[in-house]
């Protein structure tokens, strides 16, 4: 038995499951989807579609239609995640049962954490870009108790986390999944810090290593940095009096910057 956490739309008015994609299928990881799936009015093949994307915590991204859960992308996009065999013609990745928790050890990416967690990806609606952190990380995943009856769902067994692949702020096409530019962190930095994207087409998060970070949203291209603690949530912005701020916070401060 294995706990799965699908990507749901419940009716609002009837509480009813209007439907469900399984993101992470027989989810003996600890995969759930806590990741925020972001609402995206899109084209595709040349028709308006109402649709939800996200990326998961399993390394995988997925775009689908909010109104009928139809499947319309997925792909990977954590670098290092070894635990699918190959994506199912309903979108679904196939889970490899050689990434099971066996006695001698399994060597499995991602880390139980997730490529993505709870930290807010960003959408931008102009480059058409879904933008998230990406934290790639191996376990060795122990089996502890062979009987079935002791290990099932995410019990009976032991993990041991043995090494980074290296992390980086993705730019991804909510259409294709394909990766349109990534920029990595520095070795031994990471993007522990949710993400915000602007309409002057700028992209802005922390690169886990103090560092408050500002992006051009089209092509990655790194516009500016200023160094101020691991920043702590994800960055907001506001208008006053007439002039553009973002806030964000590091630690127990809050920064206010002018952006013009």
């Amino acid at each position: 038995m294995a706990i799965t956490l699908p990507l749901i739309a419940v009716d609002v008015d009837t509480g009813e499951m209007a439907w469900y994609f399984q993101t992470s299928p027989h989810d003996t990881h600890d995969w759930d989807s806590a990741q925020t799936p972001i609402l995206i009015d899109g084209i595709v093949n040349g028709e308006t579609r109402k649709l939800v994307s996200t990326a998961a915590r399993n390394g995988y991204f997925f775009t689908v239609d909010r109104v009928t859960g139809s499947h319309i992308a997925t792909s990977r996009y954590g670098a290092t995640s070894n635990w699918a065999s190959h994506i199912r013609d309903t979108g679904e990745p196939n889970p490899n049962p050689d990434k099971e928790a066996i006695i001698p050890g399994a060597l499995v990416s991602p880390v139980e954490g997730g490529v993505a967690n709870w930290q807010p990806p960003a959408f931008n609606p102009d480059t058409g870009l879904f933008y998230t952190q990406e934290n790639n990380g191996f376990n060795l995943l122990y089996l502890t108790d062979p009987d079935p009856r002791g290990s099932m769902g995410l019990g009976g067994k032991d993990r041991i986390t043995v090494g980074s692949g290296g992390n980086a702020l993705s730019a991804i096409d909510y259409r294709t999944g394909r990766t349109a530019w990534r920029h990595a962190w520095p070795r031994g930095g990471g993007g522990g810090a949710g993400v915000l994207t602007t309409a002057g087409g700028l992209v802005f998060t922390g690169d886990g290593s103090g560092n408050f970070v500002a992006f051009d949203a089209t092509n990655g291209t790194l516009l500016w940095n200023t160094r101020i603690g691991n920043i702590s949530n994800a960055p907001e912005t506001y208008l006053l009096d007439g002039r553009q701020h973002v806030l964000v916070a590091a630690g127990t401060q809050l920064f206010a910057f002018v952006m013009y």
